[in-house]
């Protein structure tokens, strides 16, 4: 049987033999659409476009240099963070870690400082939950629902039941440094210092292998200002309530 096919111009012409070629359609795709003119800018006209994007996690105030500061918390793989500090700074990234859709668990020996939190939050949905010590268990974090746990268990905290998972990060409040604080701090991956005594900036300072201007200023930081140290990084960070966070916690202090 002889194919009908276009031979170059006109109308096809019986007994061209030569297959008709297919019109390619793109699966999924549809017909190609009317031509528009590419979007092309110079090397000079992308400074335009800067977008104040860093790194993604929780807002946790402004450093020295009033820039964003963020604390990455939720992570592929699990992540322990020491606070010696105050409840109110626990419970501002508390909050706020909620605010980015994670799940907060609270164990707590001070379960009257995290109760009123915990109704606050979410709008009516559990996503704060307070527990006694020893009573939390496995939180079943994921990439889609990762999980804050919160230790308020005082200067003494018991070592952790819970497995470490992927995506659950353990924030372990010290209201000061108990005999075990050593052991804990190093075993932090970041650690969080707000207003210490000299003694208590000396152990930090050694275990964080601080400098000698860091552990001077440890005890004379004021009520909204954290350093948070890695062994090879560290960062003054000041956190201001938003009016929601006012109204609940108060102002910053930094001795419940």
């Amino acid at each position: 049987m002889a194919y009908q096919t276009y031979s170059g111009h006109g109308r096809p012409q019986p007994g061209d033999e030569r297959p008709r070629p297919l019109t390619r359609i793109r699966a999924g795709f549809g017909l190609r659409g009317p031509r528009r003119e590419q979007h092309v800018l110079n090397p000079e006209e992308l400074a335009a476009l800067s977008v104040p994007v860093g790194d993604d996690g929780v807002v946790i105030g402004e450093d020295p240099q009033r820039q964003t500061a963020v604390l990455g918390l939720f992570r592929p793989t699990s992540y322990d963070v020491v606070l010696v500090g105050g409840v109110w700074t626990a419970q501002v990234v508390a909050l706020r870690a909620a605010a980015t859709g994670a799940r907060v668990a609270v164990e707590t020996a001070r379960p009257q400082l995290w109760a009123p939190l915990a109704q606050a939050a979410g709008g009516g949905q559990p996503c704060v939950t307070v527990h006694q010590i020893g009573r939390l268990g496995a939180q079943g974090a994921s990439v889609s629902a990762p999980v804050l746990v919160v230790r308020d268990l005082g200067p003494r905290p018991p070592r952790s039941r819970l497995s470490a998972t992927p995506w659950q990060s353990t924030l372990t409040l010290l209201p000061f440094l108990g005999p075990n604080a050593a052991r804990v701090l190093n075993a932090a991956d970041l650690v969080g210092v707000q207003r210490v005594a000299p003694q208590e900036a000396e152990l930090i300072g050694r275990v964080l292998s601080l400098g000698g201007q860091d552990v001077a200023a440890l005890p004379t930081l004021g009520d909204d200002i954290t350093l948070w140290a890695t062994r090879i990084r560290r960062q003054y960070v000041r956190t201001e309530p938003g009016a929601s966070e006012h109204q609940l916690l108060g102002p910053a202090r930094r001795v419940d």
